[in-house]
């Protein structure tokens, strides 16, 4: 693990927070003196304007135009990686407490720039052109496939030669913290004919990350393995909010259409892969060998620990469901990208791909209700005594990831959401 760094600003240094010097996240906020949304970076218990470092002449990544007074990040990730990596060597330089003292010893710039986090609303950090989910976790395939096919033959002959995806709908991704309506749609009830119309009965979450695309291609190109790890900005938490009745009647033939478009969830802080670096890890052996263009050396996953915690309305405290890893996905996000081009598709900054549901190999580290309570057979028991087999009105979801190293962890911060009921029809 890399060298524990230490940081003048005395929050950031305890061992426990997301957001230690190693870190540096980069996300949207706004403050009530100040209501345009400007990019910052979490560090400790406070966010670093950027903005305000940007026009003090601190930083420079635009070489003359402003890329951080934006509401979004997409700006600053467009400039690519060298400009990434000079930025976060730059802001590692101003914060560390043996580094350069611009901003340490300046009081009026540093009550200028520094926001405690308390008092900030977070944003969408990206501006999102595009979204893409996959299913890439073994372990949840072969648990989808043993509930509702042949358990025998769980997983579909091109599981394991392709990194499966499907197109989602970019316009419904919503920061954390944003109240989910449960959706109305077509319900096919096992003893009636043809469906019926109605809330959606069977809602879930699924427990998922996603990367930040940090670069643009033409219509026809492609990005390998190699190109297309490089061109990954950085890495949220997602929830991918699943209507599992609608997803069973729709998803036949051309898959998950109004199961999936009505909220997905991301964490409002970008964890880059330079941060991430560290934590890097092999990811499962790939039998067979992967055809030419999806071939890897080395490794290519990363040690992320992951968690879930349900909530109903009525509870005073949060029951924690699931906990898992994010290294036991079997497609790796460079797997997944590179597969996302290969046929000429195009991608933009600030594309998302999700990860789909990240399960482990143990039935607490399940990654969604569909799993852990086995389609509603086996209910939880949430800390108020509460049952649960998929999410009721008023419930709150609650995802949190993050990386463990010497004396400091990499975190992302969470990413919730509550569930109102559905809207009339």
């Amino acid at each position: 693990m890399s060298q524990l760094l230490q940081s003048w600003l005395a929050s950031a240094n305890t061992g426990t927070t997301d957001f230690p010097l190693q870190n540096l996240p980069y996300g949207v906020f706004s403050t009530p003196s100040q209501a345009a949304l400007r990019v910052g970076v979490a560090i400790g218990d406070q966010v670093l304007d950027l903005a305000a470092l940007e026009a003090a002449g601190l930083l420079t990544p635009g070489n003359g135009t402003a890329v951080f007074s934006q509401p979004s990040i997409n700006a600053f990730v467009a400039l690519g990686r060298p400009v990434w990596q000079a930025t976060r060597a730059r802001l590692t330089a101003l914060l560390a407490a043996d580094g350069d003292a611009a901003l340490r010893d300046n009081a009026t710039l540093r009550a200028q720039a520094l926001v405690p986090l308390a008092d900030a609303t977070l944003h969408l950090p990206v501006q999102v052109p595009g979204y893409t989910d996959f299913y890439s976790s073994k372990e949840h395939a072969t648990n989808v496939g043993t509930m509702f096919r042949d358990p025998a033959n769980a997983l579909l002959p091109n599981w394991l030669e392709i990194p499966i995806g499907y197109n989602g709908r970019a316009s419904s991704v919503v920061v954390s913290g944003t109240e989910i309506h449960r959706p109305n749609g077509q319900i096919k009830l096992p003893d009636q004919p043809r469906p019926i119309f109605d809330a959606c009965r069977k809602l879930d979450f699924e427990l998922e990350t996603g990367f930040i695309v940090g670069r643009e291609t033409a219509l026809g190109d492609t990005l390998d393995v190699e190109a297309a790890e490089a061109a990954i900005f950085g890495m949220v938490l997602l929830n991918d909010w699943s209507a599992r009745d609608l997803q069973q009647w729709e998803y036949v033939p051309l898959g998950p259409f109004n199961a999936k478009t009505f909220g997905t969830s991301i964490s409002p802080w970008v964890v880059t892969m330079e941060a991430l670096e560290p934590f890097r890890v092999a990811g499962p052996e790939q039998t067979p060998q992967p055809v030419s263009y999806l071939q890897q050396q080395g490794k290519h996953a990363f040690d992320i620990e992951l968690e879930v915690l349900l909530q109903a309305e009525t509870d005073t405290q949060a029951t924690t469901i699931c906990r898992t890893n994010f290294r036991h996905m079997y497609w790796s996000m460079a797997q997944q990208f590179a597969h996302h081009t290969v046929s000429g598709c195009n991608v933009r900054v600030g594309d998302l791909m999700g990860s789909g549901t990240i399960s482990g190999p143990t039935p607490d580290s399940f990654g969604s209700l569909l799993e852990l309570t086995w389609n509603g057979k086996n209910p939880l028991t949430l800390a108020g005594g509460a049952k649960r087999t998929f999410i009721e009105d008023g419930d709150t979801v609650v995802m949190a990831g993050w990386c463990q190293g010497d004396g400091y962890r990499v975190g992302f911060g969470e990413v919730s959401g509550k569930i109102l009921p559905a809207k009339a029809r």
